[in-house]
């Protein structure tokens, strides 16, 4: 813990915790994060959460399978500007067949900005869904 923060972020229990420094890029034309920004945040929140699971795009991706998000509904609930640190945390709240349900919060300072559910599914070679692996499914802690 000493190393914190690790680029990757960390995982607390059966939650993945990732800061992100808000910066002018991320900015629209009112100083506020623009709201396509946020999707972008939990991207890299899931990708590092994967990370630290064990699993990486660029081994899925040698095998001719990756992740495709499949459904998300998305709540803004507060803006953030530039130079706030926020964190976004991703757990996992299911797991069936190909897919993969995943809860992400944006906060800033304790205060929720952004919720989302966001579904996942693994899909192969072909381009269609595949199931899950045992090494994959056994990589996730499910609150079930």
């Amino acid at each position: 813990m000493s190393n914190w923060p690790d680029l990757a972020g960390r995982i607390e229990g059966d939650t993945h915790v990732l800061p992100v420094r808000v910066y002018f890029e991320d900015t629209d034309f009112s100083g506020r994060v623009y709201h396509a920004r946020y999707l972008q945040f939990m991207e890299r929140g899931r990708s590092d959460y994967l990370r630290l699971l064990g699993i990486h795009h660029r081994e899925l991706a040698a095998e001719g399978r990756a992740f495709a998000v499949r459904h998300m509904a998305i709540d803004f609930l507060r803006p953030a500007s530039i130079d706030d640190v926020v964190v976004v945390r991703t757990v996992t709240v299911g797991i069936q067949g190909a897919r993969i349900v995943l809860r992400q919060e944006v906060s800033r300072g304790g205060e929720p900005l952004v919720a989302a559910t966001v579904t996942v599914a693994l899909v192969g070679p072909s381009g269609r869904p595949e199931r899950l692996p045992p090494a994959i499914r056994a990589a996730f802690k499910t609150g079930d």
